[in-house]
Order: structure tokens, then sequence, then C-alpha cells
């Protein structure tokens, strides 16, 4: 399975609208760009293989493999992407400013049963990330 995240940047954050084999999924919320830096910038554009993964902080979520050096690139939910995010990506229902959604849980456990679904059929699930 693909997931094809298209984004637009500005200077407060970065939206994005995420689609999976050219049908809509949700729209997403993430740091703006800060040349990758940790912790302040969303992660580079390209291609990431997306694994389950647990945290006792956010439960069963979604891990974004080999980012280029990051660690814990997740998918979880968050409304605000200054407050919320580390460089994560946040599934959201509705966008409402840059880094700014709304019920992000509710995208959220879309989102995850779109991609377990697919995992637990043993299909790799790629994440194409571009603007």
């Amino acid at each position: 399975m693909v997931l094809v995240l298209s984004r637009t940047y500005f200077p407060d954050g970065t939206n994005g609208k995420l689609d999976c084999e050219g049908k809509f999924i949700c729209s997403t919320i993430e740091l703006p760009w800060i040349n990758n830096e940790k912790k302040v910038s969303c992660i580079p554009e390209g291609k990431y293989l997306l694994r389950k993964r647990y945290s006792r902080k956010f439960q069963w979520h979604i891990e974004l493999v080999d980012v280029i050096d990051r660690r814990f690139i997740l998918f979880h939910p968050a409304n605000n992407a200054q407050k919320e995010l580390k460089g994560c990506i946040a599934p959201v229902t509705k966008l409402s400013g840059p880094g700014l959604g709304l019920q992000s849980r509710h995208a959220f456990v879309s989102l995850k049963s779109l991609v377990y679904k697919a995992l637990e059929r043993n299909e790799s699930v790629l994440l194409i990330v571009q603007s």
C-alpha cells in the first residue's frame, strides 16, 4: 500500500493532504521546515516505510522507519503542531490554520485502522512525502 502526503509549507507550520491510491484519507499538520532540525522541524521529503509501534504515552500508533538524522518520528494525534509535536505528523479531520487542525483523534483512528489492516495482511506500507 502506498500513502502520499502532499505538503504546503508555512512559516508557522506545515499542512498536508494524505491520500491512499488516489483516495483522500485525512489532512495532516506538522512543524514548519527548519532544515530537519530535531524537535523543531518537520522531516525531509522522501519515502518511508511505516510500522506499528507501542508506547505508554501514545499506546498503539504508527512509526516512520529510517528517517534521516531523526528517531521516533510517528503518526499520532495532535491539534497544534507547535505545542504538541516534535517532528511527528498528526492526522486531523479538518485544517484550521498553518500547523493547526481539528478532531485529530478521529482522523488518527481511521488512519491507524487502514495502515494496521494492510500490515496484518503482510503488505508493506510506504509513505511518500512531497510538496
